[in-house]
């Protein structure tokens, strides 16, 4: 792997949302299959796409949520939920980025992604009673 200042920007990116085993467990678990696509993300995507000006991380955390919805990434929406509420996004926001979904990705879609909100919001101790709008309907 080549290590330089985008590697190691993009591995410090990738710690701060996905924690470690996101970053460390993800690089220092390379293979000869993976190795260019975990290289290609630590120094490409997270150390340097990322860190461009003209988006904030919340930001670019829900555009990604959004792409993942639409490409119907099961996998990655979970990982990137993740990413996306250690960047600042509410739980209320990335809840109306999958419904709004509902109208340019399809109604399969956005359950998927709704889905994976569920399961996130789970396994961090946040609750599905976000804003009481189910009670007000």
């Amino acid at each position: 792997m080549i290590t330089d200042d985008l590697y190691d920007t993009g591995l410090r990116q990738r710690r701060d949302m996905f924690g470690p085993e996101g970053a460390e467990n993800q690089v220092e678990h390379t293979t000869d299959l993976n190795h260019k696509l975990q290289e290609f993300v630590t120094r490409t995507c997270f150390g340097d796409i990322w860190q461009r000006d003209g988006l904030v991380l919340q930001e670019r955390s829900r555009i990604t949520f959004a792409m993942l919805i639409a490409l119907g990434s099961t996998h990655e929406l979970r990982i990137h939920a993740r990413g996306a509420l250690a960047n600042g996004v509410t739980p209320v926001e990335l809840r109306e980025i999958a419904v709004h979904s509902i109208l340019y990705c399809g109604i399969p879609a956005a359950v998927e992604g709704l889905r994976a909100l569920e399961e996130v919001f789970a396994e961090r101790g946040v609750s599905l009673e976000l804003d009481g709008e189910a009670g007000r309907a």
